[in-house]
């Protein structure tokens, strides 16, 4: 059990703990007053978790692929101060949209699976939540390109090889790069994500950097502000 200042998450049964990727993501994911958002791939469902407690009058919907996990995120939904906005679908991205073809969001997140066409890891849960198979981001542009509101906004977290693939593939869609957050882990190393936001607008994308650590195990000053509302250790 991991213990937030809001909420609490379960993580038994999810084979992708809660990470830095994933609490940075919901912290530093920026949208204009989100009506409607979709979580693709929640896992724990910390991100969507993250996401009600910062939009007070937003509807989530969160999907899951593997059904292990989605029981433990709907028990997770269940037990937050912010469950009549939470919604778990057992479904991947696919097969959730396949019935619900004018369903749009104003904001859509995700922390996908993102090691393409590399070695597969041994267990079966890990591999389902880390590996991404061939035509996957495809797959996840095309649905978020038919999906998002016309001024809505996508934000992915990715290892910088994989981004570059997907800024192309979103491109193609008619989704333009609005801000691209490089994420490093101490100021002198090369950033190790990118997260990312897209949208429709055409307009110049932000550049901005972040660091995690001052030091090994200190904590950056801009770490602890963005999850001073989360983290008890802040």
């Amino acid at each position: 059990m991991f213990h937030f200042k809001q909420f609490s998450v379960d993580q038994s049964g999810c084979a992708m703990k809660i990470n830095t990727d994933g609490v940075l993501l919901g912290a530093l994911t920026g949208a204009d007053n989100p009506v409607s958002i979709l979580d693709i791939g929640t896992g724990t469902g910390v991100i969507a978790l993250m996401l009600a407690q910062r939009f007070g009058s937003a509807q989530i919907d969160a999907v899951e692929i593997d059904e292990s996990a989605a029981k433990t995120a709907q028990s997770n939904f269940k037990n937050s101060p912010f469950a009549s906005r939470l919604r778990l679908y057992p479904l991947g991205f696919e097969a959730f949209f396949k019935t619900r073809t004018d369903r749009k969001y104003d904001l859509i997140i995700s922390n996908p699976p993102f090691y393409i066409n590399s070695l597969q890891s041994p267990g079966a849960k890990i591999n389902l939540a880390k590996h991404a198979g061939d035509g996957f981001f495809e797959g996840l542009i095309e649905a978020v390109a038919n999906n998002l509101n016309n001024d809505g906004i996508c934000w992915l977290i990715l290892p910088p090889d994989t981004a570059l693939m997907v800024k192309d593939l979103a491109l193609q869609r008619g989704l333009y790069l609005h801000k691209i957050i490089n994420v490093h882990s101490f100021n002198d190393e090369a950033a190790h994500r990118e997260i990312l936001a897209f949208g429709f607008e055409h307009k110049q994308a932000i550049a901005q950097a972040f660091v995690i650590y001052d030091e090994p195990k200190i904590y950056s000053k801009a770490y602890q502000e963005v999850l001073k509302e989360f983290l008890t250790i802040f």
